[in-house]
């Protein structure tokens, strides 16, 4: 079009925050951003039919065809500014302001000028950053053609603008959630911190530990609260952090910590509940009591935390909540002993607490809680490869039976069988009884994460993701959770999401953080960020299978054939079992041999060792969801789970 002829354009005006300051404090740095900003901008421009008029400094002046296309163009700017952001320091990320704006330009030397280009420069300081503004012009043949919210932020008076222009911000699928850890969590969202032992002997730490976690189970049985588990509070186990600090940490709005103080058949405990938000004192109170008395003493803390924050206990479970474990004292420190051993997770620890709980059921043989602990060690020892299952299997059973008919309601005992059900692969069965463990104690993570399998093989990703949030919101610093909750906001297209979660979380689990990533941006193709999260997580975990295994789905991705190859010959040398066939398969996958792809599958299914949610989920397999032998195998593994199809 030629100079001086006017015609309708979407406009985009784009500014780096803060860019100014950082230019005369550190030039070389602000010089690096724009360069990067430059490099991811401008492809994407190109593929939604941008035009770049001019750059002035970190700023561009962008001219599109319709305003269809600038809003989508805006809107994946921003994405890919957070995806490039999300591996870096904060002084090194890029943070950018959009404004979009409808109307007519007119064409000079190669320039545009008129009011279109002046409002969309004056509206985009408005947008906060990695947010987009936009004018009503915009928005009305907009909003009704794209997947994202786009809410009117009022009327604005710009600078040489003669009329108020109603201004909109495109609202981002990410916005909720920094909305959210930027507010105050709610008070009915409880943390029991670590009870601090004050007895003379060393010995006795495993009792503060033990009524750390009474507590944190019988407050847990009281209806509005949100108990955060014992992992992720344990972790403040000794640390010196401020109350602030863990309520931040935790996303609690009130704390309970205490003391304890065990000299022979006598204890003190001291309590007091903090308002986490201002560190405000909200109830206190100390108990000296007889070791007897342990039990009334744990209840009426319970009660105390729920009065004062208006809970009440869970109807039909009141009495679960002020039941006593044992009658006998003797067992109970044995049960108490043993926990907190089977937490250590290593064989000899195990071995020692299943005698434990073996002695507590001896002196007590109507001690529900040790039955469990005794099939609790079978599970875990049999996990870690220290026991067969065939001769697991009948211990666990015995001792959980037995649990849940001297205790039908005992919450934690449903939740294990729950997990008993999934190894039998009995996925109606698990189901059942994780939702039965969630009627009698709602704050059960382990029961979520059982329901977070089961959504994964019924096929219902929104159930998935939903249940592996609330399990990470009751154990917000399990690895086990973080990771998991990451791999299922990647595996259902929540890519923003996972992106977020992956930054906020990296230091609390950041090998499997670096891990999952990699696998995000192999599933992009991007080879080179897959290779440096790689190596990230290499340097944590070396002796990791998945050194191997996703070393060579790499190469298979960059077309390196025989190194491909060659990892899957390292992998079948180290005979770890049928498990080890999804890593073989994936790099099939990647190297595109369908029939090798699915003839390992078909074996890992056949052999018990299929990951049903990375076969089912897995972007990184993407391309076998298309081959007619994948509902084939989908519908085996329901038929034989009991799953409908």
């Amino acid at each position: 079009m030629s100079d001086g002829e006017r015609r309708l354009a979407a406009i985009m005006y784009t500014d780096m925050v803060g860019y100014t300051v950082l230019g005369q404090e550190n030039e070389p740095l602000s010089v690096a951003l724009v360069n990067e900003q430059r490099k991811l901008i401008r492809p994407i421009l190109k593929r939604h039919d941008g035009r770049e008029i001019k750059t002035m400094g970190d700023a561009f002046l962008v001219e599109f065809p319709n305003a269809l296309d600038a809003v989508r163009c805006a809107y994946d700017i921003q994405r890919a500014i957070r995806e490039f952001d999300v591996s870096l320091p904060e002084e090194k990320r890029i943070h950018l302001r959009v404004g979009l704006h409808l109307g007519d330009v007119i064409e000079s030397n190669g320039d545009i000028l008129g009011d279109a280009v002046n409002i969309a420069s004056r509206i985009e300081p408005l947008a906060e950053g990695g947010g987009v503004c936009l004018t009503r012009e915009v928005y009305e043949t907009t909003h009704n053609k794209l997947g994202v919210h786009m809410v009117s932020i009022g009327m604005k008076s710009l600078k040489n603008v003669s009329e108020p222009v109603e201004v909109y911000r495109m609202e981002m699928p990410w916005a909720k959630e920094i909305a959210e850890s930027l507010s105050l969590p709610k008070p009915n969202r409880v943390a029991v911190l670590p009870f601090v032992s004050m007895s003379p002997d060393p010995n006795d730490e495993y009792f503060a530990d033990g009524l750390t976690e009474e507590l944190i189970m019988k407050i847990s049985q009281m209806k509005g609260l949100e108990v955060i588990a014992r992992t992720s509070v344990m972790s403040f186990k000794k640390k010196d952090n401020k109350i602030s600090e863990i309520g931040t940490a935790l996303r609690v709005g009130t704390l309970l910590e205490g003391s304890v103080r065990k000299a022979g058949n006598r204890i003190r405990v001291s309590v007091q509940l903090i308002n986490a938000n201002t560190e405000s004192h909200l109830w206190g109170q100390n108990y000296d009591r007889s070791l007897e008395d342990i039990f009334e003493v744990q209840s009426e803390i319970a009660e105390k935390v729920a009065g004062g924050l208006k809970a009440q206990s869970l109807g039909a479970e009141e009495k679960a909540a002020e039941k006593k474990p044992t009658e006998n004292m003797e067992a109970y420190l044995y049960y108490l002993r043993g926990r907190e051993l089977s937490r250590e997770i290593t064989e000899p620890s195990l071995r020692e607490a299943l005698s434990l709980f073996e002695r507590a059921v001896e002196l007590d043989p109507s001690f529900s809680r040790a039955c469990v602990g005794i099939s609790s060690c079978h599970l875990v020892l049999s996990d870690g490869g220290y026991e067969p299952i065939d001769v697991m299997l009948p211990a666990v059973k015995s001792s959980l039976h037995r649990a849940l008919e001297l205790d039908p309601d005992l919450a934690e005992a449903h939740a294990q069988l729950a997990h008993l059900r999934y190894e039998e692969e009995n996925l109606p069965g698990c189901e059942a009884e994780a939702r039965r463990a969630l009627e009698l104690n709602p704050s059960l993570p382990e029961a979520y994460n059982m329901l977070f399998e089961v959504a994964a093989v019924k096929g219902e990703p929104e159930e998935m993701v939903k249940n592996i949030e609330t399990a990470y919101r009751l154990d917000p610093i399990a690895p086990i959770y973080i990771h998991k909750l990451g791999f299922a906001y990647y595996a259902t297209g929540m890519e923003h999401e996972a992106l977020e979660h992956w930054r906020r979380t990296e230091h609390l689990a950041p090998a499997l953080t670096y891990s999952i990533m990699r696998n995000f941006y192999a599933s992009k193709g991007d080879v080179a960020k897959a290779r440096e999260f790689h190596s990230r997580f290499e340097k944590l975990q070396p002796t990791d299978p998945e050194v191997i295994s996703m070393g060579g789905f790499i190469d298979a991705l960059a077309g390196d054939r025989e190194k491909a190859l060659l990892a899957i010959k390292k992998i079948e040398e180290r005979k770890i079992g049928p498990v080890a066939y999804n890593d073989i398969a994936a790099i099939y996958c990647a190297l595109g041999d369908m029939d090798k792809y699915f003839q390992y599958m078909n074996r890992a299914e056949d052999e018990n060792g299929l990951i049903y949610a990375f076969f089912l989920y897995s972007p990184l397999l993407a391309k076998s969801r298309n081959d007619s032998r994948y509902p084939e195998l989908v519908a085996r593994i329901k038929s034989r789970l009991g799953m409908a199809n």
